[in-house]
């Protein structure tokens, strides 16, 4: 993510969205399920890691865990839990090859626009190793725009985002969708793929 505004909404309210976040994580299926299927000690980035909740739990569950987001301050909270090595970086710093066993990309790669989202794709694709898990989570919509507090949007329907995925060469294994409320208060749907290379 390099959108200023986007960056500059989650710098101030880092504390406030890390308090909506600890509370969906403690019992999420959809990251046990994630982490259940990672070979044992295997290498984990959580990109767009925001506070860093659920790179805790993924090294809380005996992986290494690189975290990573374009937010200063999301990394000062994600470098507070254990075993989470936290960096500032943005989508455009995804590099090499055959590096991680797995990739959570939970509601991050949504503020990318449309026209760098499959060239962040196959990056990622390259960074995991054969057979590696992927996970992304993304609003289910179409178009981008910004929400009511200044923050980019790219909203996806299960057929483009699979689509996209096949692309990079990625296979799409298990789906799942909802609605929750966010940051700025609304409810929206969402859509979770899991995929592996």
């Amino acid at each position: 993510m390099s959108d200023k505004e986007t960056i500059g909404v989650y710098a101030a309210q880092a504390e406030k969205y890390a308090a909506i976040t600890d509370s969906d994580k403690i019992n999420d299926a959809i990251l046990s399920s994630f982490i259940s299927d990672l070979p044992a000690t295997g290498h984990v980035l959580d990109l767009g890691c925001g506070p860093g909740t659920s790179a805790g739990i993924i090294a809380k569950a005996g992986f290494q865990v690189t975290a990573t987001d374009a937010v200063p301050e999301m990394i000062a909270l994600a470098s507070k839990h254990a075993g989470v090595e936290a960096r500032c970086e943005t989508f455009d710093d995804i590099d090499g090859e055959n590096i991680y066993d797995g990739i959570w990309a939970n509601f991050s790669l949504l503020h990318a626009t449309k026209a760098d989202m499959p060239r962040h794709l196959s990056a990622l694709a390259k960074a995991l190793k054969p057979g590696g898990q992927f996970h992304i989570g993304l609003k289910e919509g179409t178009g981008e725009k910004r929400d009511g507090i200044g923050r980019h949007y790219s909203y996806y329907s299960l057929e483009e985002l699979t689509g996209l995925l096949s692309a990079v060469g990625l296979t799409v294994s298990q789906h799942s969708n909802g609605s929750a409320i966010g940051l700025d208060g609304t409810m929206a749907p969402w859509i979770c793929v899991r995929a592996h290379g």
